[in-house]
């Protein structure tokens, strides 16, 4: 599948919102937490492919603000898992090339979580490869109300003229400042929601919902798939056929 590809016409960036580790779990007759330690290669499967195709970008979902509300036990699992899976998985990103990079409201994570992620962060910041983008403690209104506040802040002091706001001023002020927009959002597990994710980001990505594919599963033919899908739609962003050049 994978020599289907057109190399030409790749996604710029790609999202995904890894569902289903908890029902995964739970056909195995297992704790949540267990879903969660098996998604690690599918993590590592989705980089590997993305940094073998030459793709730019791969942002994860990987905790957002609302999961701040489950029960403690599995958020401690989840930080606890976090910290050993970015200590052991450095080695893997130097070989691809790709460097780590996160978006979201990094300080309210534990401690050991920010130390590892810092050091991940520096050991590979001069990979020239795959952007590994980890959305932690992130929503996409998150996102959007900490650039409001940072132009308000620039208008209050003078710096900026509230008619200078535009889109190109406003994306540059969100988490992903320098980061193209998504073209591919791929969600496993079924749901057909977007769950406040990067909601300026995703205004015209091309939505691949995997029904029968639990995030745990997810394996590099799997993300063949979902590009060999995103390559056979017409993306007209608002024009009607006639209007594009092909």
């Amino acid at each position: 599948m994978k020599e289907l590809i057109d190399l030409s016409n790749l996604p710029r960036h790609v999202a995904v919102i890894m569902d289903g580790n908890g029902r995964w779990a739970k056909k195995q007759g297992a704790a949540r937490v267990f879903g969660h330690r098996n998604a690690i290669k599918a993590v590592r499967e989705v980089t590997e492919g993305c940094a073998e195709l030459g793709i730019k970008y791969l942002t994860l979902y990987t905790f957002s603000t609302e999961n701040w509300s489950r029960p403690k036990m599995e958020i401690d699992a989840l930080m606890h898992l976090l910290v050993h899976t970015i200590r052991n998985e450095v080695p893997t990103l130097m070989e691809n090339n790709v460097r780590l990079l996160a978006i979201g409201s990094i300080h309210t994570l534990p401690k050991d979580c920010r130390a590892e992620l810092d050091e991940a962060m520096r050991l590979t910041e001069n990979n020239s490869g795959l952007q590994l983008i980890l959305a932690l403690s992130y929503s996409g209104k998150w996102d959007i109300m900490e650039a409001t506040r940072k132009l308000a802040r620039q208008v209050q002091e003078g710096v900026l003229q509230p008619d200078q706001i535009d889109e190109e001023v406003f994306a540059q002020a969100l988490a992903t400042e320098g980061i193209d927009e998504v073209d591919l959002m791929i969600r496993t597990g079924g749901d057909n929601r977007i769950s406040n994710f990067m909601l300026w980001q995703l205004a015209y990505a091309e939505l691949y919902i995997m029904n029968n594919v639990l995030w745990p599963d997810f394996r590099k033919p799997h993300l063949w798939e979902a590009i060999l899908t995103y390559q056979n739609r017409e993306r007209r962003f608002g024009k009607i056929s006639e209007q594009l050049v092909k």
